[in-house]
């Protein structure tokens, strides 16, 4: 009897429903595992059917034809004398499980059901799916009529169950098993079980694809034995971006790492393993051991084959391997790009629209559209057969074949300065040279026309006609100016998309590409139904900072040296008059009263730390307190949370984006929350204001007196101190964020000094009139008391 074997792990690009096309994949994953010797094959998590059906794994119809594709994968065949599994639902006694279907030689040997459903972040698996909780169960699965007919077979074990070869042990978990506080993997290897396999459908975020590898490395590390997993990759009809990163691991170490981010649809990960490497390291660790004998037996499945052959010995195992995480910026130039390309192809258009503005987030857009040209071109280098035959009927030409990104970005991208007299020469300069960089098919065009005419109707309606703040108007006119421009833009976005094919002679339309990041959206600092509402948006679950990271890397990578100048440039709407001498008036961050790095760390806090108005104030309260009072610090969160609260019904319309970032306030699925709020938050900024009472703000970093010691701030309400009493909201804080520069300073968090004597009697309530005056008056970015 042998003692390696060769199995494969596959990668796969599905496509939710699409139960033909996720079947030649399947079938091609199966077919070049064979070709490379491996004798067992498995594959991503709900492989059949696709892993986002959703509510459609409440339709009968997705499980018949789950198991419709089933019947053709066993009995192809590409899959004779291979151990194969797959993924797909299967309801048991009216129970939808998501499981794993083991089969050889047109054979079903085991269905084993998921174990423990994954709800965080954006998944919502409990709500289609149940998990089993029969450990080391089985019960008899009645098999439908179709499957019996043609295996023979009527039942077939269903549950918590593990394959026994003639050789080697194989044990299932599926996804979120491996993230599990109780993860299976230890119970499996103390029974024996010497391969462990998991089918996962794990999605793309910044900074996380190190997780899967060190989770895989460890589980086998502990164990000992082989880990496999298997993952999705691609778009397959949302949000997310499933991340590839098949591996394999082996005794604590990986030995074979598919590709995080490709074109390709189909990757196969090959390992051969000796069997004997595993024995000797868990027979070595003398607790385990002890652990072992006294484990619990798993019900298994006999299945009459081995995976290795008898003369193997010439056959080298797989050494360890030494992998580097992709940097963040690779992450945002490769990821958003292939989810892009999947959702071109997969939605019959002939390409892109993109308003472009020269500013950092439009600019962003724009580069990762190249990036994907540059991935097509490679691709199709390497003789990637489908990209081929994709990016030629996109463009309806079958002669095609792209060896140039600049060029292909011309055919695939049309975009648009869409200038007004408040657009600067400066910004005009900086989207013509990106869009001659990148080889966009550009045109510029002026939408004052536009705004008069609307303008014109308003005035024949009302008889008036309305200016901006610094021609005389008021906050209400300046506001409806700037969003005017704004929607135009959108208009005008989606009517030059629908066309421009036409003006080039090629059929279809083109997808309207948005440019909104994700701390405008979390901020709300975006006008509803502007150029931030378009089809999709690839930047839209990315920050401002890394997108300006993004964009340095790019300059470098792609030789877009324009890049340097849009990343130095303010950033700025251009939605009001510019100054005399040109010069712009309003920029981003003055408009949202805050800094973008601020915004960032607001985001963090709100979602990844579930920071309410009080415990955001209490954590940044100590982690500012070199550069703000806590005043300042408390006015900041103030503000934050109030335009979060007034702007948060914007989100409900969020143009759809690939999912990136961990604070992302997207409610479409990852950020459940409502969207009418109170918008003063009255009890939980007097909890604020309670704690700054309890300090006393003697001073601000600016200050040139000396800095008080941290008893100094912690004196009681009745005592005075020796430093002099000063605030300067205005050093550390937009006006927008202060509400001292309308008010002057509330009585309710002046320290009680001799020209300030402490009041006896009742200790006020929450919602004294101070206190409810003080939030009535505090404004958003329009000056508009809310």
């Amino acid at each position: 009897m042998g003692r390696k074997i060769t199995v494969a792990v596959s990668t796969l690009n599905q496509w939710a429903l699409d139960f033909e096309g996720n079947m030649v994949r399947i079938l091609q994953s199966v077919l070049e595992a064979k070709d490379m010797g491996a004798s067992y094959r498995t594959g991503p998590e709900l492989e059949i059917c696709g892993y986002s059906c959703e509510d459609h794994f409440r339709e009968p119809d997705t499980f018949l034809h789950s198991w419709e594709t089933l019947l053709e994968i066993m009995m192809s065949p590409f899959c004779e004398n291979m151990l194969v599994d797959v993924g797909m639902p299967v309801m048991h006694q009216n129970v939808a499980y998501n499981c794993r279907v083991a089969f050889f030689n047109q054979q079903l040997l085991l269905i084993r059901p998921k174990m423990a459903m994954c709800d965080d972040g954006n998944y919502r698996e409990s709500r289609w799916f149940t998990a089993w909780t029969k450990a080391l169960q089985t019960e008899d699965f009645i098999l439908p009529r179709l499957i019996s007919q043609h295996t023979g077979q009527q039942t077939v074990p269903f549950g918590d169950a593990v394959i026994a070869t003639r050789d080697t042990c194989i044990g299932y978990e599926i996804c979120e098993e491996l993230w599990n506080v109780r993860s299976k993997h230890i119970e499996m290897s103390l029974s024996g079980v010497e391969i462990i396999v998991n089918g996962s459908g794990s999605y793309m975020e910044l900074r996380k694809a190190h997780i899967t590898a060190d989770l895989i490395r460890n589980a086998s590390f502990k164990a000992g034995g082989a880990y496999l997993f298997s993952n999705l990759r691609g778009c397959d009809g949302q949000r997310v971006y499933f991340n590839g990163c098949s591996a394999i691991a082996l005794n604590g170490e990986l030995i074979a790492r598919g590709k995080q981010f490709a074109l390709q649809d189909v990757e196969v990960t090959l390992a051969t393993i000796d069997l004997e490497d595993i024995r000797a390291y868990r027979v070595s660790q003398r607790s385990r051991c002890i652990t072992a004998a006294q484990a619990a037996t798993y019900p298994r499945v006999r299945c009459d084959f081995a995976l290795s052959t008898n003369s193997d010995l010439l056959k080298s195992p797989t050494p360890p391997i030494q992998y580097t995480s992709q940097t963040i910026e690779e992450e945002i130039a490769l990821g958003p790009a292939c989810w892009l390309w999947d959702y071109l192809r997969r939605s019959g258009q002939g390409g892109f629209f993109l308003p472009l503005s020269g500013g950092v987030d439009s600019s962003s857009s724009a580069t990762i559209v190249y990036s994907m040209c540059r991935q097509i071109v490679h691709a199709v280098q390497q003789g990637d057969a489908q990209v081929l035959y994709d990016i030629r009927k996109i463009l309806a030409d079958s002669d095609y074949t792209p060896d140039n990104a600049a060029a292909l970005c011309n055919r695939l991208l049309v975009t648009c300065f869409m200038g007004s007299v408040n657009s600067s020469k400066e910004t005009r300069r900086r989207a013509a040279q990106l869009a001659n960089q990148l080889g966009s098919y550009h045109i510029e065009i002026s939408i004052d026309l536009a705004v008069n005419a609307l303008l014109g109707i308003f005035n024949v309606v009302t008889g008036l006609t309305p200016v901006f703040r610094t021609q005389g108007g008021c906050a209400r006119q300046n506001l409806a100016l700037q969003n005017i421009q704004s929607r135009i833009r959108m208009v005008l976005a989606y009517v030059f998309a629908q066309l421009m094919l036409w003006v080039r002679n090629r059929p279809g339309g083109l997808l309207v590409l948005g440019s909104a990041n994700v701390d405008e959206s979390l901020r709300g600092y975006l006008t509803k139904y502007d150029c931030s509402s378009a089809d999709i948006n690839p930047i839209g679950g990315i920050s401002k900072t890394d997108l300006k990271r993004f964009l340095k890397y790019a300059k470098d990578k792609y030789n877009l040296p324009i890049l340097e100048s849009i990343i130095e440039a303010p950033p700025t709407a251009e939605l009001e008059p510019l100054q005399e001498n040109g010069e712009l008036l309003q920029t981003d961050e003055q408009d949202m009263g805050m800094s973008y790095a601020e915004l960032s760390e607001f985001g963090r806090l709100r979602k990844q730390s579930f920071c309410g108005p009080y415990s955001m104030f209490c954590k940044l309260v100590a982690t500012w307190k070199d550069d703000l009072s806590p005043k300042e610090v408390a006015d900041k969160v103030k503000h934050f949370f109030r335009c979060y609260a007034i702007n948060r019904h914007k989100m409900t319309v969020l143009t759809p984006s690939v999912h990136a970032e961990t604070y992302s306030p997207d409610d479409n699925r990852f950020d459940h929350r409502q969207f009418l709020y109170r918008a003063n938050w009255s009890w939980q900024f007097k909890a604020i204001d309670d704690e700054i009472n309890k300090m006393q703000p003697v001073y601000t970093p600016s200050s040139t007196q000396q800095r008080p010691s941290s008893d100094d701030l912690l004196l009681s309400h009745d005592t005075c101190t020796q430093h002099s009493f000063h605030i300067d909201d205005s050093k550390h804080s937009s006006p927008l964020s202060s509400a001292s520069l309308d008010l002057g300073v509330s009585s309710a968090v002046l320290p009680q000094c001799i020209d300030n004597p402490p009041v006896t009697g009742k200790k006020p309530s929450g919602f004294s009139k101070v206190h409810v005056n003080v939030l009535g008056k505090i404004k958003d970015r329009t000056g508009i008391p809310v």
